[in-house]
């Protein structure tokens, strides 16, 4: 909890402590019947499963609220250092079972809810995924919180409570529609509305010069629009360690429910203006920015999460400890989760300088030396820049304290390389160019920090040598890898309970706290027994998987086929394109005859493209198009099948990835980060087909050379080929190829739409294509012909199976996260009392 969560005059202090609430199977009955029927006004007419998740939720939520009032006691009473995760996105999922299964009480809930006729699964479906992020940057904050809990370390989340959260998919004609994710439609029963807590973000207004009560002359905005963010707590518990740490996310609202004035003289709609505009700061997740309008409410929700943020922290140390900052920086980090929260190094010079008096100097000691930036992106359009004539009508003072910032900086840049001029334009916060001038949010981030890590060793690697060599040749110390991770109690106790179970008859349960105890599973490899029920399980999540889209798609998928899955967000860089084009190659194959020894395949594609990303979109039609023919033709049966999953997001990916055999990470080397997808199959037992990219390096390296389907270019060899990329000569060599274009070009996946796959058959021809889509064609096709191979012979895929799962152990998020505490915050575990 933030220090903050209780005042230090209680006029409750007085009141006895409630005895413990318990945890066995009556204690919840008794507490779901009360909630229930008291608290929601239910009976047994009701026959939504809705309001019973509601109640249980409830019953759950206390004991976690108790476990959260110990935490935050045993923080204040150490008085320890704490580190604070700023993000604009936490992909938290479901939270009912995760709960549960933290709490240890699962086994206890799942009876208690049979007892009174209910089924827990039910219950737990009810639940709609927490609509606060788009994809792996998100569902990586929410798992480094999980494990921050679960190692004890005082950390606490700051982002944005979303009331829409990222667009519901439909899939209709093949396209993807949008539609609203109203998450919060039935309200949270897993948060705390902390009103006591609101902060006041101030926005436009022009900066004055006065005069204080000292005599000191200051910079403040006056005439500012001003905006309230409230503050809603959730609960983030460790795993059965009694530690229950926060997720506070800030809520915009009006300061001004509406003008009564402008209401009682009939202007109604003037009235809530205000109410409305403020309200839509944190209305969406990742609002369209094509537009200027777009811009400036991205810009909106970005200060609003630094400034509440840092305001929240820093009243609590000055409740603590006065205007005295002379060990703050020892006693509080913040870690900024990409460069979309990078505006908070300019806001904590800010609030020391004009509201708590600090100099200059002793500000930027503090912001230099608590402020930790982590990089998640090789693609430099992906790095934030805001216009400077948009942040000075937003952010007036803040914008004067960048270019501060900026004129110190690059006075130590020019005492390391005098009269450098090209570097100086190339390392400035402040991008000159075609009469508009920028604000370079990620150099803001370098330079007020003192730690830049990248997610992957390839990624930290291409930071220092590509992206940020400028800084890295300045601050080499700075800089430094945290391979990302993903947390073991979701992604395999959790998701996978049957192969989980097993695994924890084998070799006993601690894996679920130090995933490195799977190595333990390498010494049951010649076990038979142990190798035909995993590959049983393994079965069983597949038929488990062909139940869960059966519903969506009405088509019987053959369990004994390969299951081929490909699941992220939609980009060119993550190359479905090139996974769809073998999919071609392989209908085509059955067309001709050429099927001797052949290995049925099913092919099974999600994720979501961003609105306006034409290319993506039109990639996803492709696909369903693909799969329409494909999926009807009686020459192909079972052979292969070609699936898009609509609206993929966590609560899916909880059910696919146990089912997957083959996990396609495909990206074009040195363009994914790390990937955080590739590592959730690797846990669950699946192979993985990829580039050496991101983590796939890393993940390779681990389980060996024989366990991985390697295929495609370098990423020194992509930017060799580059400068003389050749597609067309690439395909006039490749008969393969050449039958699959002509098949796209003849029209044959869209005869009654003729023209519109035009764009991406003239993307996959053109040599400006950035991600060099079939400079890798063959590589993965005959990749793809070993993974075959491999399959055909059950033993040896099980034992490859086995062997994934085995040395996944480095990809678990406490071993990232003891890494950042133990390299960056230097935090210290703290046993909750």
């Amino acid at each position: 909890m933030p220090n903050n969560i209780f005042k230090k005059s209680n006029p409750c202090s007085s009141i006895t402590e409630l005895p413990k609430l318990g945890l066995v199977k009556n204690d919840f009955i008794v507490d779901f019947k009360r909630y229930y029927s008291h608290r929601l006004g239910r009976d047994q007419n009701c026959r939504s499963p809705h309001y019973a998740y509601e109640a249980l939720s409830l019953a759950i939520s206390d004991r976690l609220v108790e476990r959260w009032k110990d935490t935050y006691n045993t923080y204040r009473e150490t008085d320890c250092k704490k580190a604070y995760y700023l993000s604009m996105e936490f992909l938290m999922g479901r939270t009912l079972s995760n709960a549960m299964l933290n709490l240890g009480v699962t086994d206890e809930v799942t009876q208690a809810m049979y007892d009174l006729g209910l089924n827990i699964e039910e219950l737990i479906e009810s639940e709609p995924d927490a609509g606060l992020g788009n994809g792996g940057l998100g569902r990586l904050a929410a798992c480094f919180i999980d494990s921050c809990a679960t190692l004890q370390l005082p950390v606490t989340g700051y982002g944005l409570r979303y009331e829409y959260g990222m667009f519901t998919q439909a899939i209709i004609n093949g396209e993807q529609v949008e539609r609203p994710d109203h998450w919060l439609k039935n309200g949270n029963v897993w948060e705390i509305e902390r009103p006591e807590y609101t902060n006041r973000i101030q926005f436009g207004g022009k900066v004055v010069e006065v005069i204080d009560d000292k005599g000191n002359k200051k910079r403040m905005c006056v005439d500012t629009h001003d905006i309230l963010a409230v503050p809603y707590d959730t609960p983030i518990p460790g795993y059965q360690n009694g530690t229950v740490n926060t997720l506070r996310l800030w809520k915009a609202t009006a300061t001004e429910e509406f003008k009564l004035d402008e209401f009682n003289a009939g202007a109604y709609a003037e009235s809530v203006a205000a109410k409305n505009s403020a309200e839509n700061i944190s209305m969406v997740l990742y609002p369209n920015d094509a537009n200027e309008n777009g811009k400036a409410l991205r810009l909106q929700q970005q200060y609003l999460l630094a400034s509440a943020s840092l305001q929240d922290i820093v009243a609590n140390w000055v409740g603590r400890h006065g205007n005295d900052f002379t060990h703050f920086a020892e006693k509080n980090c913040f870690q900024l989760n990409d460069t979309h929260p990078s505006v908070a190094v300019a806001e904590l010079m800010r609030l020391l300088i004009d509201n708590h008096d600090l100099k200059w100097s002793e500000a930027w000691a503090i912001t230099q030396k608590t402020m930790a930036y982590t990089n998640h992106t090789l693609l430099p359009e992906a790095l934030e820049r805001w216009s400077v004539s948009l942040f000075e009508r937003l952010l007036p003072r803040v914008m004067e304290i960048i270019f501060e910032i900026n004129a110190h900086f690059l006075a130590e840049v020019s005492t390391r390389w005098p009269a450098d001029t090209d570097r100086l334009a190339r390392m400035s916060l402040i991008e000159e160019g075609h009469g508009n001038k920028h604000v370079r949010m990620a150099y803001l981030a370098i330079v007020g920090s003192f730690s830049v890590n990248g997610v992957a060793e390839l990624h930290s690697k291409l930071l220092q040598e590509g992206l940020f060599k400028d800084f890295y040749e300045l601050w080499p110390e700075k800089f430094n890898n945290k391979t990302n991770g993903v947390t073991p109690r979701r992604w395999l106790a959790a998701c996978n309970p049957d192969l989980a179970e097993f695994i924890t008859e084998t070799i006993g349960d601690k894996w679920i706290t130090d995933l490195s105890e799977l190595q333990k599973l390498e010494n049951f490899l010649d076990d038979k027994k142990f190798c035909k029920k995993w590959y049983e399980l393994q079965q069983s999540s597949k038929q488990k998987l062909i139940n869960f889209k059966k519903t969506e798609h009405n088509l019987d998928l053959n369990v004994n086929a390969l299951f081929d899955v490909q699941v992220k967000r939609f980009h060119e860089y993550k190359r479905q394109l090139l996974n769809v084009l073998h999919v071609i190659h392989l209908y085509d194959r059955i067309k001709r005859g050429d099927t001797a020894n052949w290995t049925d395949r099913c092919v099974l594609i999600g994720g979501k493209a961003a609105p306006g990303y034409y290319m993506a979109k039109r990639i996803i039609k492709l696909i369903n198009n693909v799969a329409e023919i494909i999926n009807a033709d009686p020459d192909v049966g079972e052979k292969l099948k070609l699936v898009f999953m609509p609206n993929y997001c966590v609560s899916a990916m909880e059910k696919i990835c146990p089912g997957a055999d083959l996990s396609e990470q495909i990206s074009t080397a040195g363009k994914e980060a790390s990937g955080t997808g590739n590592m959730k199959f690797m846990m669950n037992g699946a192979i993985t087909i990829g580039t050496l990219d991101g983590a796939n390096i890393e993940i390779r390296e681990e389980v060996g050379d024989d366990n991985f389907f390697l295929f495609g270019l370098t990423e020194s060899e992509v930017e060799e080929m580059r400068h003389q990329y050749n597609p067309m000569g690439i395909i006039e060599q490749d008969e393969d190829l050449q039958r699959v274009m002509h098949l796209l070009e003849s029209g044959h996946f869209n005869q009654c739409e003729p023209g519109i796959f035009d764009d991406v058959i003239s993307s996959i021809k053109s040599s400006d294509d950035l991600w060099m889509t079939i400079a890798d064609f063959r590589s993965f096709v005959d990749a793809q012909k070993l993974v075959e191979e491999a399959y055909q012979d059950k033993e040896r895929w099980t034992r490859m199976s086995i062997m994934n799962t085995a040395n996944s152990g480095k990809f678990s998020t406490d071993r990232t996260i003891q890494s950042y505490s133990d390299e960056i915050w230097n935090l210290q575990a703290i046993a909750v009392k």
